[in-house]
Formats: C-alpha cells, structure tokens, sequence
C-alpha cells in the first residue's frame, strides 16, 4: 500500500501523466469531488482557485518533474511585475514590461534554443563555449534527480504554453485591457490550469480572468457538452491520429526512400490528418475537463480543411497561437501599416539567429547581403515600401512562429514556406476566380489547392518533429531532419508514377478507409456538428451514459496497441 501512494507522488513512475492515461481520470474525479466540496466553504471561490492552482501543479509535477519549479518561477515573476506595471506610468511602466518580456523570452531561448545556439557559436568560440551547458547538467543530475544531461538542455513540457500565456498577460496589463490580479494564487491558477498547462488553447487574460471570480455554474446541456468534447477528442486521438501514425505515418517518415513515391504522398495525407486529430482532440478533451470544472476555454480548431485559401486557414488552425502572434507580434511590428521600429528590432533578432544557425561563414555573408539589398530598395523606393515592409512583418511572424515550434532549420523553412504562402495569396486574391462566389466548384478548388498547400508545408514540419515518449527531450538531430525531407520529396518527384498504385491502395485498404472516414466527417456542414452536438448535450442521463460506456470499451481497445505522445507536446 505504501509502494502504491508512493509511486502516485514519483513523477517518474508508470504510464505517462495525461489525458489517455487511466490514473489522470482517477485525479481528475478526485479534483471534482474535492470541488464540490470547497462550493459548501463561505468562500468558496477563493478556496476554489487555491485548491485548483495546487492540483494542477501536482498534475505538472508529475507530466515534468521538478520542472515545476520553473513554472512557478514565470508565474512568481510575472505577477510582481503585472502588479509594478499597474501602478507605473511612462518609462517606469515601459521598464517593468521590458523585464517581463526579458525574463520570459531568457526563459524560453534557454531551454528551447541555448544548445542549438552554443552548437551553431562553437566554431566560432571554441570548445569551451559549452562547458556552462555541461556543468549546468552536473548539477541538476546531482541535486536535483532529472535526468538532464550535459550534452542538451532538456525541454520543459508546455514551456512555449505558459510562456506566451505569461506574456500576454503582461503586454495586457499594460495596455490597460485588464487589471493586475491581486492574488497571487489567483493569477497562479490562471497560468497553471492543468487542462490547457502543456499543449494549451493558449488563454487571454482577458477571457480567462474574469472566470476567476465567478462562482461554479454548470447547466445540464453543458455538462453533456463538457463529455461530448471529452468523448470526441478520445475518438480522434486514438481512433485516427495514433491508428494512422503507427499505421503508416511513421514508417514512412522513418525511411521514406524505403517507400514508393505513392505511399509518401498517402503518408503526406495521413500525417495531415494525424496532426489535426491528435493536435484538435487534445483541445476537444481540454475544453471538456475545463468545462465540467466550470471554465470556459477558447475555441482552437474550426475546420480548418473547409478553408479555401491560406489565410483563412491561419484563421481556423491552432486559432489561439494564430491569434496571439497577431496580437502580439505582427500588428505591434505595423501589420498592413508598414514597418515599425518593432520590424527592425524584431528582424535583427531573427536574422542574428538565423545566422548563427547557419553552417559556414559564406552562407551567413550571402543571407547578410541579401537582407542589406533589400532594405535599401525598401528605403529607396518609396512607392514599394509600405506594401514590402507589410511581406517582411508578415513573413517574420511566420517565421518566428515556425521557431516558436523548435529550433530546426524544418521548422524555419516550414514556418518561410507558409509565410510566403500568405504574401502570395494577398496579391493573388485580387485577380483569383475562386476567391469569392458561392458556387460550389470555386470553394472546392480553393480548398483542394488550400490543403495540398499546407500538406506539402508538413514534409518539414513533421521531418522535423519527435514521435516517441523517449524523444520528447532529445535534441533535433538537424541534418538527419533535413534530409528525411530531402528524400520524401525526391521519391514524390522521382519514383510517383512508377509506384504500383493499385496493389498499395488493396494493401492500405483499413488505413485508406480511415482516412476517407476522417475527411468526410471533418467536411460535414458546421450546422450538422452544432446539431449532432445540441442533440448529444440535451440527450436523456441514461443515453449519455451508454454512449460514454461504449466510447470508453472502443479507447481502451485502441490503447492496448500503446499509447503514442500528444504531438504538441515537444512544443
């Protein structure tokens, strides 16, 4: 008995701590009972955000360890600082912000860019540039048990999450959008709040605050809506997005010149799929719990293959990063408006970066002349500088928001492929002939060149990602990444037309099904889903119940293959 209490507190112990693991489902109906509980307490609402920003660093502890500290170290910096924001003016108040995003961005670049970094500055400074990196390692080896090796800087799990959450949270104070919060376990609740913690929706301050406050109010139709999101997100992850990573998605990818050039292009469609059900059905189940507990958390996905161009895609894909780098970055840089001194401060930091990643020295001089040309004409010639200097915020914001996923040079090239996508699709809506209408035949086109766009994009973006538990927190390997994307490619361009296409399609057949499955539910009319949902939220206990029963059968079916890691928990 002893054992088994002290393994629930190791969080190095069992099955990973998420959403498919059955011990999270035990937490989770213990943090319920324990709501219920506080709700009887004369305030009740203070006890209930305390209570909730405890489990959920228990539920971080046990997802990433004595990482928990620095969770509390951003959420402890951050909260100081909104309240020194609050009461400053003028330079003061700029100052105070200035630290926060100094604090947050040190964070951030450490433990997701230092090594790659120290890596790309070694031929420049010599060996002894890593030796911090490697003592820092010793150290937290020795005092601290993680497993943190001299060779990397392991990656905090939600780091990129809570980080942007922190930040915008300053920005927003300082806007004068929200007011300081007072108590500092109310704010730490809000940064913490283990449904969204470590692969979000990213959360406002301005719309998850003034939840804060409110007291527990759930109807029936939103608690059968709360297991409708749950039960819908289990199906995706399990059903679809891990059936078809261990199916084909991931053998290809492991050797893709093992493979025709049809079951890479098949593999290519699949991995778009995977992504959007593994990625969305972690929202589904994050809205679901938040839900039950009584918060409300923002929409992330909306279709996004019903989209006909790329910006409308950025619009319906992973809906609170879009947003936030808006927001936060391209709007602040000058959006359509043009060039701001954010642009250029911004653009040195990224293009120092780029740089230091690059391989050789020649390289790093042709980037720098490019950039020197292009500003001068920007400078030169006044009648093209507004509409460049609105490509260059717009290409930077997706750039920075390919690096925001990893340091590797996919993610960089994927992030500069969809930014270029975006800068094409301004000037082509113009003259584009299915841009507007409602003629069926002009969407379908929009949406068949839309998606094989973005699918084309993801030959990097998931060259570039980890697939297993265990990878998780190994560095990016960048050449091996590089040239998976390399081969994929010229089997796709080499080796299409002589694939035995028949024979693979007969030996894919339940892989293949799936997929036409998944496209066709995901292309259903948006008033059908609001229906089946309605219907599903007002139905009878008892049909709520049997249906939950028989989705609970179905997932522990699937999960007997093993349990694959969320997708955007590397990020």
């Amino acid at each position: 008995m002893m054992d088994l209490f002290l393994d629930w507190f190791d969080p190095n112990s069992g099955a990973p701590f998420t959403f498919l693991n059955g011990t999270f489902w035990l937490f989770l109906w213990g943090v319920i009972v324990g709501l219920s509980i506080l709700s009887r307490l004369e305030r009740r609402i203070q006890a209930r955000n305390a209570f909730l920003f405890a489990v959920s660093l228990f539920f971080y502890w046990k997802t990433s360890g004595w990482f928990v500290a620095l969770l509390i170290f951003s959420t402890s910096c951050d909260w100081l600082i909104g309240a020194h924001i609050g009461k400053s003016t003028g330079h003061a108040k700029r100052r105070w912000l200035a630290l926060s995003l100094a604090i947050n961005l040190g964070v951030l670049l450490y433990f997701k860019y230092a090594y790659f970094i120290a890596d790309a500055m070694q031929p420049l400074l010599g060996a002894h540039w890593s030796q911090p990196h490697a003592a820092l390692g010793q150290w937290a080896n020795s005092h601290l048990g993680t497993t943190f090796r001299v060779d990397q800087i392991l990656l905090p799990v939600g780091i990129s999450f809570y980080t942007f959450q922190t930040m915008s949270y300053a920005i927003d104070v300082y806007r004068g959008h929200v007011e300081p919060v007072k108590r500092f376990l109310d704010f730490g609740f809000f940064v913490s709040f283990f449904p969204q913690l470590v692969a979000g929706p990213i959360v406002r301050a301005k719309e998850f605050i003034p939840q804060l406050h409110r007291p527990y109010a759930l109807s029936q139709a939103e608690f059968g809506m709360g297991i409708f999101w749950i039960l819908n997100g289990l199906i995706k992850k399990i059903w679809l997005a891990d059936y078809l990573a261990v199916n084909l998605v991931d053998r290809v990818f492991a050797m893709p010149g093992s493979f025709s050039g049809f079951e890479n292009l098949l593999a290519l469609y699949a991995y778009s799929l995977q992504v959007y059900a593994d990625f969305s059905g972690y929202t589904d189940m994050a809205i679901g719990i938040a839900l039950l507990m009584g918060f409300r958390l923002p929409l992330n996905f909306n279709s996004p293959y019903k989209a006909r161009n790329v910006g409308e895609f950025w619009k319906r894909w992973h809906i609170s990063l879009s947003s936030w780098l808006k927001d936060y970055l391209y709007i602040p840089m000058g959006g359509n408006r043009g060039g701001s001194m954010f642009t250029l401060i911004s653009g040195c930091i990224l293009g120092g970066f780029v740089m230091l990643m690059l391989p050789n020295t020649g390289s790093r001089l042709i980037l720098a002349g490019s950039l020197l040309i292009l500003g001068a004409i920007g400078y030169g010639i006044p009648g093209i500088r507004r509409r460049l200097s609105t490509n260059v915020n717009l290409m930077m914001t997706m750039l920075l928001g390919g690096l925001w996923h990893g340091a590797s040079w996919n993610f960089v090239l994927w992030g500069g492929l969809n930014g270029l996508g975006l800068v094409v699709y301004k000037g082509w809506r113009r003259i584009s002939p299915w841009e507007t209408g409602r003629q069926w035949w002009k969407r379908a086109i929009g949406i068949f060149l839309t998606f094989h766009f973005i699918t084309f994009t993801r030959i990097w973006f998931r060259s570039g990602s980890h697939v297993s538990w265990e990878g998780l927190d190994q560095p990016h390997n960048i050449w091996e990444e590089w040239f998976t994307a390399n081969e994929m490619i010229n089997r796709l361009t080499s080796s299409f037309w002589s694939s035995p296409i028949l024979e693979i399609a007969t030996g894919y057949a339940p892989v293949l099904s799936l997929m036409a499955a998944g496209f066709a539910i995901h292309l259903i009319p948006e008033r059908f889903k609001r229906n089946y949902r309605k219907a599903f939220a007002h139905a009878p206990f008892l049909v709520q119940l049997a249906a939950t029963l028989a989705v609970i059968a179905l997932a522990y079916a699937g999960l007997a293959s093993g349990v694959q890691p969320f997708i955007y928990f590397q990020f």
